[in-house]
Protein backbone atom coordinates (compact mmCIF):
# COMPACT_ATOMS: atom_id res chain seq x y z
CA UNK A 1 0.00 0.00 0.00
CA UNK A 2 1.28 3.68 -0.86
CA UNK A 3 -0.77 6.55 0.28
CA UNK A 4 -0.11 9.84 -1.46
CA UNK A 5 -1.76 13.06 -1.91
CA UNK A 6 -3.07 13.70 -5.47
CA UNK A 7 -4.25 17.83 -5.48
CA UNK A 8 -0.71 19.03 -4.68
CA UNK A 9 -1.66 22.09 -7.51
CA UNK A 10 2.07 21.36 -8.63
CA UNK A 11 2.07 23.62 -12.20
CA UNK A 12 0.00 26.57 -13.04
CA UNK A 13 -0.98 26.01 -16.33
CA UNK A 14 -1.90 28.96 -18.87
CA UNK A 15 -1.92 27.32 -22.32
CA UNK A 16 -4.81 27.86 -24.24
CA UNK A 17 -5.60 30.94 -22.38
CA UNK A 18 -6.33 29.02 -19.18
CA UNK A 19 -6.38 30.61 -16.27
CA UNK A 20 -6.92 30.12 -12.59
CA UNK A 21 -5.39 26.45 -13.53
CA UNK A 22 -3.40 24.08 -11.50
CA UNK A 23 -2.49 20.60 -12.34
CA UNK A 24 -0.46 17.67 -10.82
CA UNK A 25 0.17 14.88 -12.56
CA UNK A 26 -0.74 11.57 -10.19
CA UNK A 27 -0.28 8.73 -12.17
CA UNK A 28 0.59 7.19 -16.04
CA UNK A 29 0.18 3.37 -17.11
CA UNK A 30 0.46 0.76 -19.79
CA UNK A 31 -0.98 1.61 -22.87
CA UNK A 32 -0.90 5.27 -22.94
CA UNK A 33 -3.27 6.36 -19.50
CA UNK A 34 -2.57 8.80 -17.66
CA UNK A 35 -4.64 10.42 -14.69
CA UNK A 36 -4.49 14.14 -13.32
CA UNK A 37 -5.56 16.53 -10.84
CA UNK A 38 -7.08 19.76 -11.73
CA UNK A 39 -7.97 22.53 -9.67
CA UNK A 40 -9.33 25.45 -11.18
CA UNK A 41 -10.17 28.74 -8.87
CA UNK A 42 -13.27 30.53 -8.94
CA UNK A 43 -13.40 32.29 -12.21
CA UNK A 44 -11.04 30.62 -13.82
CA UNK A 45 -10.84 28.45 -17.12
CA UNK A 46 -9.30 25.69 -18.77
CA UNK A 47 -9.08 27.04 -22.26
CA UNK A 48 -10.24 26.10 -25.34
CA UNK A 49 -8.25 23.01 -26.75
CA UNK A 50 -8.54 19.51 -28.48
CA UNK A 51 -8.34 16.31 -26.60
CA UNK A 52 -5.20 14.53 -26.92
CA UNK A 53 -6.67 11.36 -27.17
CA UNK A 54 -10.00 10.03 -25.65
CA UNK A 55 -10.56 11.64 -22.54
CA UNK A 56 -12.27 11.72 -19.40
CA UNK A 57 -13.22 14.77 -17.15
CA UNK A 58 -14.08 13.52 -13.38
CA UNK A 59 -15.59 16.23 -11.05
CA UNK A 60 -14.92 15.52 -7.86
CA UNK A 61 -15.35 18.82 -5.71
CA UNK A 62 -16.83 22.03 -6.72
CA UNK A 63 -19.40 22.56 -9.72
CA UNK A 64 -18.63 24.65 -12.92
CA UNK A 65 -19.35 23.77 -16.33
CA UNK A 66 -17.75 21.87 -19.59
CA UNK A 67 -18.60 22.80 -23.32
CA UNK A 68 -17.77 20.89 -26.45
CA UNK A 69 -17.09 21.61 -30.01
CA UNK A 70 -20.62 23.82 -30.01
CA UNK A 71 -19.35 25.90 -27.07
CA UNK A 72 -22.70 25.12 -25.13
CA UNK A 73 -22.30 25.36 -21.57
CA UNK A 74 -23.58 22.50 -19.70
CA UNK A 75 -23.52 22.49 -15.78
CA UNK A 76 -21.26 20.22 -14.16
CA UNK A 77 -20.92 19.03 -10.35
CA UNK A 78 -19.58 16.84 -7.65
CA UNK A 79 -20.13 13.69 -8.84
CA UNK A 80 -20.62 14.13 -12.88
CA UNK A 81 -17.74 13.61 -15.98
CA UNK A 82 -17.53 14.35 -18.89
CA UNK A 83 -16.04 12.01 -21.84
CA UNK A 84 -14.23 13.60 -25.07
CA UNK A 85 -13.47 11.89 -27.71
CA UNK A 86 -9.80 12.09 -29.27
CA UNK A 87 -9.48 15.32 -31.37
CA UNK A 88 -12.70 17.21 -30.03
CA UNK A 89 -12.55 20.73 -29.09
CA UNK A 90 -13.49 21.53 -25.59
CA UNK A 91 -13.48 23.48 -22.60
CA UNK A 92 -14.56 24.03 -19.15
CA UNK A 93 -14.75 26.86 -15.70
CA UNK A 94 -16.13 27.56 -13.22
CA UNK A 95 -17.37 30.80 -10.86
CA UNK A 96 -17.11 28.70 -7.38
CA UNK A 97 -14.37 26.77 -8.08
CA UNK A 98 -13.86 22.75 -8.90
CA UNK A 99 -11.81 19.88 -8.58
CA UNK A 100 -11.57 17.03 -11.49
CA UNK A 101 -9.63 14.18 -12.35
CA UNK A 102 -8.44 13.76 -16.00
CA UNK A 103 -8.39 10.44 -17.27
CA UNK A 104 -6.43 10.23 -20.78
CA UNK A 105 -5.63 7.38 -23.17
CA UNK A 106 -7.96 4.78 -24.89
CA UNK A 107 -9.74 3.52 -25.46
CA UNK A 108 -11.88 4.52 -22.46
CA UNK A 109 -15.40 3.06 -22.75
CA UNK A 110 -17.98 4.08 -20.44
CA UNK A 111 -19.93 0.81 -18.49
CA UNK A 112 -23.77 1.44 -18.06
CA UNK A 113 -25.00 2.18 -14.42
CA UNK A 114 -25.48 -0.95 -12.63
CA UNK A 115 -29.06 -1.29 -10.93
CA UNK A 116 -28.93 -0.94 -6.85
CA UNK A 117 -29.03 -4.14 -5.33
CA UNK A 118 -32.47 -4.68 -3.58
CA UNK A 119 -32.55 -4.80 -0.04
Amino acid sequence: MEIFQFDRGERVVERYGSRGLRATRVAAGAGQVGVTCLAVAPGGVIGTHPATGPQLFLVIAGQGWAAGPDGERVPVSAGWGVRWDAGEIHTSGTEVGFVALSVEGGPLDLFEPESPEPS
